[in-house]
């Protein structure tokens, strides 16, 4: 017999009932009837029920044994009476009646239970992960992830991609991000950059003719944690491909993710191939985010025209409007009926989240007529509301709010707006997963902040304009074939057709304002690749975290993750960062210097 084990602890049933068989694992939880003692055994693969007599040699040393030690039992298998079979277990229609006990690493007393799945502070998960993670949700997390990623990693090479690794000791590039900067010890004086993404070197991979490349690749970025992003690193679904348009990887990738979704959503309805295509421009109207959760059936719409007509009194409006400001509607369907109070906490709402609140219209019916009622309805005549009822496609019992601000505001407050009153009015089905592209961003963006010209997405992308028109064109007008994959409001993935032409490639960093000999020092790997023959390519990196977190039914990214950092980009379990030793930084020529105050 195995030293430990002849089958693991979810294999057991009835069929084997008589059998001698020996299981390893740890000690899930006890109960203790006096004459007998029950124990439940875990591993890795599930649980198996043990029992003991209190005339059994081992009564006393399992009594005693704490919950989480790892033993070794063996002893025969025996059918449970029907009243105590445990139907939520594939091993409930068996027990072991233990014959030998060994512990094979005892416990100390635990700083959290695995038994009960309790919630816990983050810090105390984080510092003693390793006993985190054998919590049941946990455990099928981390599962779920390895089987999404060699889920991935098969379609991807039954597609013809060629796996590769990209160095990840490399040099330092603006990419939207900070970069974590390695000291040289060959190199006085100088340092590596850990790449925030491969983009680069995937683009030199097609520029060294190879066709398709995809990685999962890990990436590192000096930046603040958030809910759905983890400080210091991530991993990603690297793809690139050469001679492709920008529909040619939609085609591409769209069934991919279909597959993904279909094998491991539990069911859930996916969107149909092709995906939905939507301009930036209108994603900003429509629903106020390039993120748009599309389960959410609330559209947002532009309302300035008719807040400006003469039959409309709303004069503080009015006046926004004359230096500029912008109008949208927000639709809250059914919401007539609502008390007054419902109306008002949008409004402090919206203050709170630093815009001049909400005004709103409840729409009732009287004598077959549409009527507005509310503190400022009565500032629009009869054919104002009927308007506003059309532009806003509104029906009897809706109610409708509105938002005056500049543009970004406006946007800013609606989208958040149209996501509350989703959630709130119970509008979006859990049961989908609703995917779309956004397409069509613009190249660059103005940077109110430092007042000046910024790329607004991936400064590598292609330009929609025929180069020869580029420089006389005004920047903000110039769209990219930039493209981004949402699924129920979070973006999975970033991707472009890259620029390959490095004249261009000049002209484009120009406009905010690198000279040639900046782009030469920036970017000299990239720029002396594409001089040498660089074919059209193009691609995308969906980040895999994310696609976990959709499938998991999870909201923050720590709990699909195996040792993920705080908040604060802090190791809890291994104590990282850590003071290098002086020995260490003499070595590398580093003074430590204090942190002005």
């Amino acid at each position: 017999m195995h030293k430990y084990r002849t089958h693991t602890c979810s294999e057991l049933t009835k069929k084997e009932a008589g059998k001698t068989v020996k299981l390893s694992g740890w000690i899930h939880r006890k109960r203790d009837h006096g004459n007998l003692l029950f124990f439940d055994l875990r591993d890795h693969y599930g649980l198996t029920q043990c029992v003991t007599e209190n005339s059994s040699n081992f009564f006393k040393e399992i009594e005693k044994v704490k919950p989480e030690s790892v033993v070794c039992v063996s002893g025969k298998i025996v059918k449970r009476s029907t009243d105590t079979i445990n139907k939520d277990l594939f091993t409930g229609e068996i027990e072991i009646i233990v014959s030998s006990f060994e512990v094979l690493s005892a416990a100390k007393d635990l700083p959290m239970p695995v038994f009960g799945e309790q919630d816990y502070p983050e810090e105390t998960r984080l510092k003693y992960r390793f006993i985190d993670l054998r919590r049941q949700e946990m455990h099928d997390n981390i599962i779920l992830r390895s089987k999404v990623i060699s889920f991935i990693r098969n379609k991807m090479i039954s597609g013809g991609f060629l796996e590769f690794q990209t160095p990840i000791l490399t040099a330092s590039s603006p990419e939207g991000a900070r970069d974590f900067l390695v000291p040289s010890r060959l190199h006085h004086g100088k340092f590596y950059a850990l790449p925030q993404a491969p983009q680069q070197f995937k683009q030199m991979v097609m520029i060294s003719g190879f066709d398709k490349y995809f990685q999962i690749a890990p990436c590192f970025r000096d930046e603040d944690g958030r809910a759905d992003r983890s400080p210091g690193e991530h991993y990603q679904l690297d793809i690139e491909m050469s001679f492709v348009e920008q529909e040619d990887i939609f085609k591409t990738l769209e069934p991919i993710f279909f597959e993904v979704f279909t094998e491991f959503g539990k069911g859930k309805i996916i969107s149909k191939i092709p995906f939905t295509r939507i301009k930036y421009k209108d994603s900003m109207l429509k629903y106020g985010t390039d993120k748009p959760d599309l389960r959410n059936p609330i559209e947002i719409f532009d309302v300035t025209e008719v807040m400006n007509r003469e039959d409309v009194k709303l004069d503080i409006f009015k006046k926004s409007i004359a230096k500029g400001a912008i109008v949208r509607a927000i639709p809250a369907p059914n919401t007539s009926s609502k008390p007054r109070s419902f109306f008002d906490a949008y409004n402090n709402w919206a203050k709170e989240e630093g815009a001049k609140g909400l005004g709103y219209i409840v729409l009732e019916r009287a004598k077959e007529k549409l009527l507005g009622k509310g503190p400022i309805a009565k500032l629009f005549s009869e054919k104002a509301i009927n308007e506003l009822i059309k532009v806003c496609n509104l029906k009897e019992n809706d109610s409708v709010f509105f938002s005056c601000d500049t543009k970004s505001n406006v946007e800013k407050i609606s989208g958040l707006a149209r996501q509350k009153l989703g959630q709130e009015l119970n509008l979006i089905d859990s049961q989908k997963f609703e995917f779309c592209w956004i397409i069509d961003f613009p190249m660059y963006q103005y940077d109110e902040k430092e007042k000046k010209i910024d790329f607004s997405h991936n400064p590598f992308s292609m330009p929609q304009i025929n180069p020869s028109d580029f420089e006389k064109s005004d920047p903000l007008s110039i769209l990219a074939y930039q493209y981004d994959l949402v699924c129920n409001g979070s973006e999975i993935s970033s991707g472009a057709i890259r620029n390959h032409l490095p004249d261009l490639m000049y002209k484009v960093f120009s406009k905010v304002g690198y000279s040639k000999e900046d782009v030469n020092k920036k970017f000299e790997g990239m720029i002396k690749a594409l001089s040498y023959g660089a074919p059209p390519h193009g691609g995308m990196a969906p980040g895999i975290d994310r696609i976990v977190m959709l499938l998991a039914n999870k909201d923050n990214i720590r709990e699909i993750t195996l040792f993920p950092m705080n908040q604060n980009a802090e190791d809890l379990l291994m104590g990282a960062p850590s003071k290098p030793t002086e020995t260490q930084l003499k070595e590398l020529s580093i003074k430590v210097l204090n942190k002005k105050q």
